[in-house]
Order: C-alpha cells, then structure tokens, then sequence
C-alpha cells in the first residue's frame, strides 16, 4: 500500500511540475520582438500586417455572409484573427492565446447558425482566414519561443480543435480540423528550423568574434612577453654593474669608514638577489624556440645595428631608404631596443601587406624624444590574406606605451602606409659618447 502512494505521489508530483512548466510558457505577455530585416527594415512587419488587414477582411465576409453570424460577433472575432497576427510581432505567446480565442468564439458562433439555420455547409470549426491568420500566428511564433513553447503551443492548438471537431462536433460543415492541425504542424517545424539556423549562424558570428579577439589578446600578451625578456637583459646588465661598483667602491677610498663599507655592501647584496630574481623570471619568461636569426642569450640590438636590419630587409626583396635628422647620441637602452623593434615590425608588415611597395625609415632626434617614422608606397600587387593583420600594431604600440611615448599608424599618400612613434629621450649631454654597434 505503502508503495502505491508513493507511485502516486511521484506522478501527482510530475503533473504538477509539467502544469508548472506550462503556466510559465504560456500564460505570459513578455515582450519578444521580432527583429526587423536588415536590408529592408520594414519588411518584415510590413508583410505582416498587410496579411493581417486581408485576414480581417476576408474574415469578416466570410462570417457575416456565409457562416450568417451577427456583426455583434462578427467584428470582435475578426479583428483578433488580424490584430493577433500584429500583437504577435511584440508578444508573441500573447498573440497565439488571441487567435486561439478568437477561434474558439467564430467557431460556436457560426454552430449556432447551423443548428438554427437552412443546414447550408460552412468550413468548420476553422474558417479559411481564421486558419490563415493562425498559421501565421503559429509560425512568428515557432521564430521567436524556445521549441518547447512552440511544441505546447501546436500541442493545445490540436486539441482545442479536437474538442471542437471531434467531441462537441456540429452539422452540416466542410471539416477544416485535420488540415488544419497539419498546417501548424508544418509551420511549426519549419519556424523551428529557421530559428535554429538564425541561432547559429548568431553563434557563428559570436564565435569569430571571440576568436578574433583572443587572437589578438594572445599576440598582445606574446608582444609582452618578449618586451619583458629583452628589457630583463638590459635592467640585468645595470644591476651586475651596480653589483661591481658596490663592491669595488671600499677600495677606492683610504680608511673608509664601518658605516660607508655596511651601506656599500648593503648595496651589493640588494643588486645580487635582485639580480637572482630577474634571472628566475627570465627562465620562466625566455621562450624554448627565439626568432629567426637571433640566438636566445645574445645581446638585445640597438639602433647602432639598424643599418644591418635594413640589408636584411634589402635582401629579402624590399627596397629601403634611410634617413637620420637631428644629432645622434647615445640613448637609454630601452628607448634604442624599442626604437629598433619598431623598425623591424614596420618593415616587417611592409614585406608581408605591400608586396612592390618602397619604403623609407627616418630616426629624428630630438631634445626630449626620439620620432621613429616609417612609411611605405603603394604596394605594386594585392598581398594574400593574413590572419595576423595589424597584430603587429598592438606590439608596437605597446613599447611606445610602455616608455611614455605615443605611437600612431594610418593609410599615407594614396594607398601607402605610415607608422610613426614618438620615444621621449632624456635631454642630450656634451659628454655623452656615440654608441656602438651591438651595445647592449
């Protein structure tokens, strides 16, 4: 007995849950509306209402004429058949429950002019606009719900007509049941169908979106990355040389007092660990595989090496000018490392999107900034397509940044292109000596 009860509870417990479910699909008005084309933003709704004005009309002859129902009746069921085919365009279950409604009332109306009538034959207990209409109804619909609504909605559109039809019945009628139960069917899948191809094709479309976003967020933390492994050589260059003076200094100075030697070797022991450190990081940082042409330990370059980069590019089939204003001096480190990555990744992208195309580099040294500008011609033939474009941007754009500098880039004279960068420098020093080539 015991086992029984709990039978029925469990299945007293589905129906509920199920009931539930439906309440909340179907007994609501939200807002759902249909999204208007999007190269004729009218059409859509347009169409639509255009139907809905021919369903009222046709309806009402249809009722009043044929089915011999009284305007009284006859106008409010025709303008819910048509007014539901709009209301569906915003709130689409709402629209359905209309035209359902709307069904059921013409249906008893036009009985009971059967029962009271001459027995002449009228389509029942769907009139042809009202099928119409709710054909229409059923698949905005089916464009617009979850396929579980659009399920229910076919569901209870099929039994009403079998109540009305099939159990309450009438005489004297064109049977329009089974048709249309098969017509919603057919509407239902096909919404249904067309909803899931808009779905993924939006899914599609988001999922290019994304990837092209991640791309370009990995490249930019790639770009990081290596700025983080050459600037590590240059800061790691400066604290070995701290490290040095620090502890050559006490020699340099006859009887140098405790307090001097504690400070100097405070100093040393600070450079040294700090030195350790950079050197964890570089092993975490410095990448298994280096650029082409570049060995992972060696030095990081410097503009004393930018006219080796340009043979380079020469060679590679790029013609390239150079051109040098203002008075050359010696720069700090990573102004002339990122000064030269700028040089490289401009021609760099030159080669790759402007095939043909001549290209001219000019280094302008200021009193407070360096301005890097690289500029190329039309290129002479389209480049192939390159998933990477204008990636190499955002690693430019990054060292410019990170010194406090600026960095634009933009189409120039026609078809060319032009990247310029402005590094801020600090003011030049008559003893400032000329750099070297290679100097790290």
């Amino acid at each position: 007995m015991s086992s029984l009860n709990g039978v029925v509870d469990t299945g007293a417990e589905h129906i509920r849950r199920w009931l539930g479910v439906l309440r909340d699909d179907l007994l609501t008005a939200r807002v759902d509306p249909l999204p208007p084309s999007m190269w004729l933003r009218w059409l859509p709704h347009g169409f639509v209402w255009i139907v809905a004005i021919v369903v009222t009309i046709v309806e009402l002859v249809q009722l009043h004429e044929l089915g011999l129902v009284p305007y009284g009746i006859v106008v409010p069921v025709a303008l819910c058949h048509g007014g539901a085919m709009g209301l569906v365009l915003w709130r689409p279950v709402l629209g359905w429950w209309t035209s359902l409604a709307a069904m059921v009332v013409g249906a008893f109306a036009v009985r009971a002019e059967m029962v009271v009538g001459d027995g002449t034959s009228f389509t029942w207990p769907w009139s042809s606009a009202g099928l119409v209409g709710h054909v229409f109804v059923l698949l905005l619909l089916a464009l617009r719900v979850p396929t579980r609504v659009s399920v229910e909605a076919l569901a209870l559109t099929a039994l009403v007509t079998w109540v009305l039809q099939g159990w309450i019945g009438a005489r004297d009628y064109g049977s329009t049941g089974g048709l249309a139960v098969i017509l919603s069917a057919v509407v239902v899948v096909l919404g249904i169908a067309l909803r899931g191809r808009r779905e993924a094709r939006a899914q599609l479309e988001q999922q290019t979106t994304l990837t092209a976003e991640e791309r370009a967020r990995r490249t930019l933390l790639e770009e990081r990355s290596r700025i983080a492994r050459e600037l590590h050589d240059v800061v790691a260059h400066h604290m070995s040389v701290i490290s040095i003076q620090a502890q050559v200094a006490p020699h340099l100075v006859h009887n140098p007092p405790d307090e001097l030697k504690e400070n100097l070797a405070g100093i040393r022991q600070n450079a040294v660990e700090a030195l350790t450190e950079l050197r964890r990081v570089l092993d975490v940082l410095r990448s298994e595989h280096p650029a082409p042409g570049e060995r992972a330990d060696a030095p990081q370059p410097t503009l004393g090496r930018l006219e080796a980069l340009v043979e380079n590019t020469r060679a590679a089939g790029l013609t390239v000018t150079t051109e040098v204003t203002g008075e050359r001096r010696p720069l700090p480190p990573g102004v002339e490392l990122s000064a030269y990555r700028i040089v490289q990744e401009a021609l760099s992208n030159v080669l790759r999107h402007a095939p043909g195309a001549t290209a001219h580099v000019t280094l302008a040294y200021g009193p407070r900034a360096l301005r890097v500008e690289v500029v190329n011609t039309a290129p002479a033939r389209e480049a192939p397509p390159s998933a990477g474009a204008r990636h190499g941007l955002l690693g430019m754009r990054e060292r410019a940044v990170m010194l406090g500098g600026t960095l634009t880039a933009g189409p120039w004279s026609g078809r060319g292109y032009r990247v310029e960068a402005r590094l801020p420098v600090p003011a030049p020093s008559a003893t400032d000596p000329l750099p070297q080539d290679g100097a790290a």
